[in-house]
């Protein structure tokens, strides 16, 4: 079992942003930036391009809000999307608020949030989602 599906399940806690019968969008707990939301689907599967046509598309469709969320919660230029799927071998998808291309470099250092901080991004980002 994969630490998200973990999540999913409650055995570990997360900052939840959205969740429905599919999928699970969270904060990332080592963001790029604040605002740094992970989505990914309930069931297990390594790669997003294993998923099955229908899964991938809804993937999007439920990203859609959170992303806009993200756009009227931080001073940004735009949502960026990323799937990188390296560090967990279960599909995920990064939504990122970026000014240029390179906020979406995963090299950089991550930072260290605190719990309060943490909450904080939470509640702008859900005080924004329709």
């Amino acid at each position: 079992m994969t630490i998200f599906s973990k999540i999913i399940k409650g055995e570990i806690p997360s900052y939840k942003i959205a969740e429905n019968e599919h999928f699970y969008a969270f904060l990332d707990i080592f963001p790029l930036v604040e605002g740094h939301v992970l989505v990914v689907p309930k069931s297990e599967t390594d790669k997003i391009f294993d998923l099955t046509d229908e899964l991938l598309s809804q993937m999007l469709v439920f990203a859609k809000p959170i992303a806009k969320a993200i756009e009227a919660s931080f001073d940004c230029n735009r949502c960026g999307i990323s799937v990188i799927g390296l560090e967990v071998p279960h599909a995920h998808m990064h939504l990122i608020p970026i000014n240029s291309a390179d906020d979406l470099n995963f090299s950089r250092p991550k930072l260290k949030l605190s719990k309060e901080e943490l909450q904080s991004v939470q509640g702008k980002i859900l005080g924004k989602l329709l």
